[in-house]
């Protein structure tokens, strides 16, 4: 039996895997529904509570929701914005889902995206799974990230994938991608406990765009210029020796959301409304999400600026349609301080 692609009864989510949805997607409608209706009432809490999945549903029936209004409005524009810009799309494999962390006790999928607040993210899954007392502050970043930490969809068998894309609320943020690159770049390049990456990626980078390195450039790749940065990752070289670091990877490479359906797509503008958001369907509004204090948006948008200042038009350009995914997928405009015509 040939593999397809399946669509949630209500639009939300698409499964590529395998034979498991073929089966329930021929099924007769009624076998379906009362297949969804078991799966999201006795999955979590022994039948007691209603699935964060469903409690989205509800909400998307109660037009006094404004944020839940927000939410859909946003997953509309990404389906319109899919179906207009992919034509052919491949079959998902399970290793694609790599970012796709699990929480079965509550019914979720988050796909992480780094430089998105996803340190505090996995906290707060962790927080929610019994450590750190159920407090997410009291977990180390080093063991937010430890490998094995969270489980991840892509651990799990074509059935079990489908099965949890067909019941579980999936989730992602996202960011403004230029302000994203800019702050991978300070975190990575520009700050001294980054010695490992600096010494894995640094080194290479001096080594390919700096003719005439000092020894201890080429030794260390401590002193990165954003200008070698983005001469990295607009060499064709870079990705035919190895996929971008998630770093700096684009959020639709990494998430896949023409392929998989998120229920709730946050963003990094909007962190604390939008993390309030899931813990409220979750069932845990007394658990807060620990996001640091921000500075204003026009900080980190100048901060982003001042890099590019010197990125000349062509190069402003060419970064922009690598990274243009992303801008029209969550609908971000072209920042105002580019040069792009």
């Amino acid at each position: 039996m040939g593999r397809r692609c399946c669509w949630r009864r209500r639009g939300l989510v698409a499964a590529c895997l395998g034979t498991a949805f073929l089966l329930l997607c021929t099924a007769p409608r009624a076998l379906r529904l009362a297949f969804e209706n078991r799966a999201l009432g006795s999955i979590w809490f022994g039948g007691e509570r209603r699935s964060p999945l469903q409690m989205l549903y509800d909400l998307d029936q109660n037009p006094s929701s404004p944020l839940a209004e927000v939410h859909r409005q946003r997953r509309d524009l990404l389906r319109r914005t899919c179906s207009r810009l992919t034509r052919r799309q491949h079959l998902l494999r399970p290793e694609d889902l790599r970012h796709v962390l699990v929480d079965d006790a509550h019914g979720l999928l988050y796909c992480y995206v780094p430089k998105v607040a996803c340190t505090n993210w996995k906290r707060v899954l962790l927080a929610l799974s019994g450590r750190g007392r159920g407090d997410p502050r009291a977990i180390p970043a080093h063991e937010a990230h430890a490998p094995g930490s969270l489980p991840s969809l892509a651990d799990f068998s074509p059935a079990e994938i489908n099965r949890r894309l067909r019941a579980y609320l999936t989730f992602l943020f996202v960011r403004e991608p230029f302000e994203r690159l800019a702050s991978a770049y300070r975190n990575k390049f520009a700050r001294p406990y980054s010695e490992a990456f600096q010494r894995r990626y640094g080194t290479r980078i001096v080594r390919r765009l700096r003719p005439g390195a000092r020894p201890d450039a080429l030794a260390q790749g401590h002193d990165v210029h954003f200008a070698e940065f983005l001469g990295y990752l607009l060499d064709p070289r870079t990705r035919r020796e190895e996929p971008f670091n998630e770093h700096w990877e684009r959020a639709h490479t990494l998430c896949h959301p023409c392929r998989l359906r998120y229920d709730v797509v946050g963003k990094f503008e909007t962190l604390a409304e939008d993390a309030a958001f899931v813990l409220d369907l979750v069932g845990e509004s007394g658990l807060s999400f620990p996001a640091p204090p921000r500075p204003k948006a026009a900080a980190v948008r100048d901060q982003a600026a001042r890099l590019f200042q010197d990125i000349s038009p062509f190069y402003q350009r060419r970064l922009f349609d690598l990274y243009r995914m992303d801008f029209l997928l969550f609908n971000y405009s072209a920042p105002s301080y580019l040069r792009l015509r």
